[in-house]
């Protein structure tokens, strides 16, 4: 029982120490960490590092058909069954895995001038994180539709009147 006594105080003196050099070491940093949480963490969005900038594209302003576009379509695979655009690639959004190797290299070999991204329109949109995914592995000149799928379904069907 004596050895207990010399741990305890040990123990307690690292415990201040390491506490006292934590307190010093945020004070002395030009933007000290926040001692504690004040916003909600956002845990189903990718990692900001892996994000680049995309262009809003307004359903309106898509075109029907034009051959140097490559539409992507981030839905699940029952939404894109239930209504797609005409050409649209299922490439289906996960928002725990990375864009796989093997879509940028697709894209990047089609030869479209422009990629955009449609998503489900929510917020978060699957959209407009696969397009900013994109564009963060160095894809050029992708967008993403702004109210996803079921704005760009009334744009179409509204036009078509």
């Amino acid at each position: 029982m004596r050895g207990v006594r010399p741990i305890l105080r040990d123990a307690t003196l690292v415990v201040a120490l390491s506490l006292l050099a934590a307190v010093v070491l945020n004070l002395l940093r030009t933007q000290p960490l926040p001692w504690y949480q004040t916003e909600a963490h956002q845990i189903m969005v990718p990692c900001p590092e892996t994000l680049g900038e995309a262009r809003a594209v307004p359903a309106a302003d898509l075109p029907q058909d034009d051959p140097r576009l490559l539409l992507l379509d981030a839905r699940s695979q029952s939404e894109f069954d239930a209504w797609h655009p005409a050409g649209a690639i299922l490439a289906t959004y996960d928002w725990l895995e990375p864009v796989a190797p093997q879509l940028i290299k697709n894209a990047a070999a089609s030869g479209a001038r422009e990629v955009v991204v449609l998503g489900d329109g929510g917020d978060p949109d699957c959209g407009e994180l696969l397009a900013r995914e994109l564009a963060g592995k160095g894809l050029k000149n992708v967008g993403f539709v702004v109210g996803g799928a079921a704005a760009l379904r009334s744009a179409r069907e509204g036009g078509a009147r």
